[in-house]
Order: structure tokens, then C-alpha cells, then sequence
């Protein structure tokens, strides 16, 4: 079964993304911070990470940069679900090693679309 962390400090955005992931088939965990997402990586590597921006503790950004130096970090396919939608931010996220970007607040057809562009859904 496919595996995928939420890392988001929204407890809504985290109950609303198992919500879809699930109905979608997959086996969800959650974290609150990037350090909680990355030690909970470090456990075990899910095959699909949605990823906050702005969070504190570790941003978004730390965590992916950190996840990709990580030994299996290259693995999950990790899409950036966020406020920041101008073309700098996205550069960013791109260059930092994420898969895909999509905007907040999405729904479920949205987050679909976004996994089946990275081979997940």
C-alpha cells in the first residue's frame, strides 16, 4: 500500500489531505513541524510527502533540503501545498527538490491531478 506523510502545521489541512489521500488508497501519517516530518521519515520513507511552507520549527524548504541529503531521501515524491503561488516560490521549491506544487485551499480532484503528475495516484 502507498505510504504518505503530511507535514503541515494546519490540524484542518492535515485532516482534510488524510481525507482525500485515503478515499485514494493511501496509508496516512502526520506530522505538525518539518523535524517531526523529517525524524518520521527516518523511520520509515513514505513513497509521497505533502509539504507546508511556512511552518515553524523546520520550513518547508529546510525539510526538503535536508530530506534530499538524507541516505533514501530521493525517494518520495514530495509535493509543496501552500499559500505562496508566485513564480519565485515555485522556482524555489523546484530547485529545493519537490515534484510538483499545488495551491491551498485545494480539493480533491486537485491533489489527484497532482499525483497522478508524479506517478503516485
Amino acid at each position: 500500500m502507498k505510504t504518505c506523510l503530511i507535514i503541515d502545521d494546519s490540524r484542518v489541512i492535515r485532516k482534510v489531505s488524510r481525507h482525500i489521500l485515503e478515499s485514494l488508497g493511501f496509508t496516512v501519517e502526520e506530522a505538525e513541524n518539518g523535524k517531526e516530518g523529517l525524524d518520521r521519515c527516518m523511520q520509515a520513507m513514505p513513497n509521497v510527502i505533502l509539504l507546508d511552507w511556512n511552518m515553524p520549527v523546520m520550513t518547508g524548504i529546510e525539510f526538503i533540503t535536508r530530506l534530499r541529503q538524507c541516505d533514501g531521501g530521493d525517494r518520495p515524491k514530495v509535493v509543496f501545498c501552500t499559500t505562496e503561488n508566485d513564480v519565485a516560490h515555485i522556482r524555489e521549491a523546484i530547485s529545493a527538490g519537490a515534484d510538483e506544487y499545488v495551491m491551498k485551499p485545494f480539493d480533491h480532484e486537485t491533489l489527484q491531478v497532482k499525483l497522478q503528475l508524479v506517478g503516485m495516484a
